[in-house]
């Protein structure tokens, strides 16, 4: 990814600067239905993944295939309106919308703009703290395994506390967030891509190894039991919970746009986008009940928050290097969701004190390697006081909220409700209903607004089991 001009995420393609321009002066595109595919699948399939035999554990054999199909429907249906939204007026030749922002902007007015770009900030500050619980973790899952083997299978002298580890991890990105401009280098979520298939595809075969080996399929319709292990309570927060997991694993909305702004046309960007999105969207559903289906045949009522940290899967090397995996895409991961937000109040700053030295003087460091270069041609780092503190204010604060709220799935569930029905369902549906000037009680208009509410009524149920389990989990930790 790189960033754009806005400091939104904007999907790197190839183009040379020998292509005939495109429409609108730029470089001609050059992206298919097969590259937009492969963009949307790498952006849905990562950490999300891990919790989806949990999520199945909660909601048993019938509603949470039924779930993820349901997830899956919407996601697919709301993107498709998004994607008929990327030109403004005609869907062939209307003006061109580069960011999800843009497009509300041009469709809903200015407030709503701001009001996503708001939520779209707010996501991706809780993304970084998502990233760091789940780098944490990861790295605490590998030092426990192999501490189990050295001490011969004995637990109970071995660490479980992800703390160090998720200072460890806020270290290295206290460092990663000052390189300037590391958002444009378009390489990341190449190796970002290749991490997340790594770990997804070595979850999956250890759980069907694990399925094969005791020929037995655990779990049942209804899901975990209400008894000893969870109250009447505790399950309802727990399947709400769920479903915020579920909403996490399946978000996209948020660089659909971007990613649609890679496709080259004729023919339209719309059509291309619809068969990207069928595509993806059936290959990522398949994938992910395969995942989520196979974790909870394998492990039932005890299917693990984290796949990835099950004790029972063999070998244990193999786990640890799909651990690595996720701690590689991660640190990456974290810039890449982390650079926007830098860049917008980098640039908010400058336009704000366009005259203080503290905000925009930059102090020459020679450093080889830098991607900066003087008039000498001599290479820099520039140096910037206010891109110094507020950077590293940043990466504290977001490493501080890990340490004190360090629960996987809580948060997961609490992340994938605040962004579902903003991002992936009413923008959508109020840019269409605006663009196709659909009238106000009409059948059309009125079953739009009945997904929209009946969206929201899950999210704000996903997010109400997710804060409660946050309660329940931090109580815990504190004895109470």
């Amino acid at each position: 990814m790189m960033i754009a001009e806005n400091g939104y995420p904007r999907l790197h393609t190839l183009n040379i600067s020998k292509d005939p321009l495109d429409d609108d002066g730029r470089p001609k595109r050059t992206g298919t239905m097969w590259t937009a595919s492969a963009h949307i699948i790498t952006a849905v399939i990562g950490s999300g993944v891990l919790s989806l035999a949990w999520a199945m554990a909660q909601l048993g054999w019938i509603a949470g295939p039924v779930v993820m199909i349901l997830f899956s429907f919407v996601t697919y249906y709301t993107s498709t309106l998004l994607a008929s939204c990327y030109r403004t007026g005609d869907p062939v030749t209307g003006k061109r919308n580069y960011t999800y922002m843009d497009a509300v902007k041009s469709s809903l007015g200015t407030l709503q703009g701001k009001l996503c770009g708001y939520v779209q900030q707010i996501n991706l500050f809780g993304a970084a703290v998502g990233y760091t619980i789940t780098t944490g973790v990861s790295m605490m899952a590998i030092s426990h395994t192999n501490c189990i083997h050295r001490s011969g299978g004995s637990a109970a002298a071995c660490s479980t506390d992800a703390t160090p580890f998720i200072i460890a991890f806020g270290i290295i990105e206290l460092v990663l967030s000052q390189i300037k401009g590391f958002g444009q280098l378009w390489w990341l979520s190449t190796v970002a891509a290749t991490m997340s298939f790594t770990y997804s595809i070595i979850g999956l075969g250890l759980e069907i190894a694990k399925v094969a080996a005791t020929r037995k399929v655990r779990g049942n319709l209804t899901g975990i039991r209400i008894g000893a292990a969870v109250t009447p309570i505790q399950k309802i927060r727990r399947v709400f919970q769920a479903l915020g997991n579920i909403a996490f694993a399946y978000s996209y909305s948020i660089i659909l746009i971007e990613i649609q702004d890679t496709i080259k046309s004729p023919p339209s960007e719309v059509e291309t986008m619809k068969v990207a999105n069928r595509f993806s969207v059936a290959v990522t559903t398949l994938f992910y009940m395969l995942c989520a289906c196979f974790g909870y045949a394998a492990f039932g009522d005890s299917s693990p928050g984290n796949l990835l940290t099950a004790t029972g899967l063999n070998p244990y090397w193999l786990l640890d290097v799909a651990n690595v995996a996720v701690v590689l895409h991660l640190v990456g991961a974290y810039q890449v969701f982390s650079q926007p937000i830098f860049a917008f109040v980098e640039d908010q700053a400058a336009r704000r004190f366009p005259d203080s030295r503290f905000v925009n003087k930059e102090i020459k460091i020679r450093l080889p390697g830098s991607g900066d270069k003087d008039t000498a041609g001599n290479r820099y780092y520039g140096l910037n006081m206010f891109r110094l503190v507020w950077r590293t204010g940043f990466v504290v604060v977001s490493t501080t909220i890990s340490i004190l709220v360090p629960f996987f799935n809580d948060i997961v569930g609490l992340l994938g409700a605040i962004g579902f029905w903003p991002l992936t369902v009413y923008f959508p549906i109020e840019m269409y209903i605006a663009g196709r000037k659909i009238v106000r009680w009409s059948g059309k208009w009125v079953l739009l607004k009945l997904l929209s509410m009946g969206c929201l009524m899950i999210t704000v149920a996903a997010a109400a089991g997710s804060i409660a389990g946050i309660v329940d989990d931090l109580k815990a930790s504190k004895g109470l």
